[in-house]
C-alpha cells in the first residue's frame, strides 16, 4: 500500500511529458484556429477574384463591336459569347463562375423615344449561369430615372451613349467547411461606359442565316467546358472601387468591386440581322 502512495505521489510530482499533454490539449484549438483562417483567406480571395471577373466583363462590353470609320460599332451576339467565353476562362476551376454563379450585363441607354432626351432605360440584357438570380436594379425596358445601381451611388448615362452596367452573383464554394464561413453568396457590380460610337439599335447576328448562340435572361445554363488553366487575375486599373456603383459618364468607367481587369473579347465584322 505504501509503495502504491509513494508511486502516486511521484507521478504527481513528474513533469516529465508536461510539453506533450499541452500540446495535445491545445492542438485541436490550434487546428481548428488554423483552418478557420486558411477558409477565412480563401473566402476573401474569392471575392476579389469575383470583383476582378465583374470589373472585367463591365471593361470589355464597353469595348466590343466592329471597328468602322463611316458608321457606328455594331456589337453581336458572338461578341457577347466570347466576353463571356473570356471570364469564364479568367476564372478557372478555382472558381466555376457559370457552374455557382450568374452574370448579367445590362445596356443602359437613353430611350429615343424621349424628345428631353434625359429619359433612361435598360434596353437589352444578356446573361449566363446555372444560378437562379435575377437583377437587383432592372430588367430589360425598366425605365430608370435616377439611373442604375444602388440607391445614391447609380451610374447614369447620356443621349447617344450607353452603360454597361454588370452584375455577379456567385455561392461560394468552401474550401474545407462550411462550418467556417458558410456558403454566402457573393455579389459584385462594375459599369463602364460605351467607349467609341456605338450602334444602339440592338445586337445583331453576323450571319442570320446560322446565328449564333443567345446568351438568354430566361436560361439557365453553363454552356463552357470546364476550364483547366489558371485561376482569375487581374491587372490594368478602370474604375473606382468601392461596395457598389458609382455615377460615370464620357470616357471612364467605374466599378462596384475592386482590382484590375484583363482579357479581350473585341469582335471585328460586318453582318446585318438585329437581335436585340
Amino acid at each position: 500500500m505504501s509503495k502504491r502512495r509513494s508511486l502516486l505521489r511521484r507521478l504527481r510530482k513528474s513533469v516529465s511529458g508536461l510539453a506533450a499533454t499541452e500540446m495535445a490539449l491545445t492542438m485541436p484549438l490550434m487546428l481548428a484556429a488554423g483552418l478557420g483562417g486558411v477558409e477565412l483567406a480563401n473566402y476573401g480571395v474569392t471575392i476579389m477574384r469575383v470583383n476582378q471577373l465583374a470589373v472585367q466583363v463591365a471593361d470589355n462590353a464597353s469595348r466590343i463591336g466592329d471597328e468602322s470609320k463611316l458608321a457606328n460599332s455594331k456589337i453581336y451576339e458572338s461578341d457577347i459569347m466570347d466576353l463571356l467565353r473570356g471570364a469564364h476562362i479568367q476564372g478557372g476551376t478555382k472558381i466555376s463562375l457559370f457552374d455557382h454563379g450568374r452574370v448579367i450585363i445590362s445596356s443602359l441607354e437613353v430611350d429615343p423615344a424621349d424628345p428631353d432626351g434625359e429619359d433612361q432605360y435598360i434596353h437589352w440584357q444578356r446573361c449566363m449561369g446555372e444560378k437562379t438570380w435575377t437583377s437587383t436594379y432592372g430588367n430589360v425596358g425598366d425605365h430608370l430615372p435616377t439611373g442604375m445601381g444602388p440607391s445614391g451611388r447609380e451610374v447614369i448615362t447620356f443621349d447617344d451613349e450607353a452603360v454597361m452596367f454588370v452584375e455577379i452573383a456567385y455561392d461560394y464554394q468552401p474550401l474545407i467547411s462550411a462550418k467556417f464561413v458558410g456558403e454566402p453568396t457573393i455579389q459584385s457590380i462594375a459599369s463602364f461606359t460605351v467607349r467609341s460610337a456605338r450602334d444602339l439599335s440592338g445586337i445583331y447576328q453576323r450571319d442570320p442565316g446560322s446565328p449564333d448562340p443567345v446568351a438568354d435572361c430566361g436560361t439557365y445554363t453553363s454552356p463552357f467546358a470546364p476550364y483547366s488553366g489558371g485561376g482569375a487575375s487581374g491587372d490594368g486599373g478602370g474604375g473606382s472601387s468601392s461596395g457598389g456603383g458609382n455615377s460615370g459618364s464620357n470616357g471612364g468607367g467605374n466599378s462596384g468591386s475592386n482590382g484590375g481587369s484583363n482579357g479581350g473579347g473585341n469582335g471585328n465584322g460586318n453582318g446585318g440581322g438585329n437581335n436585340a
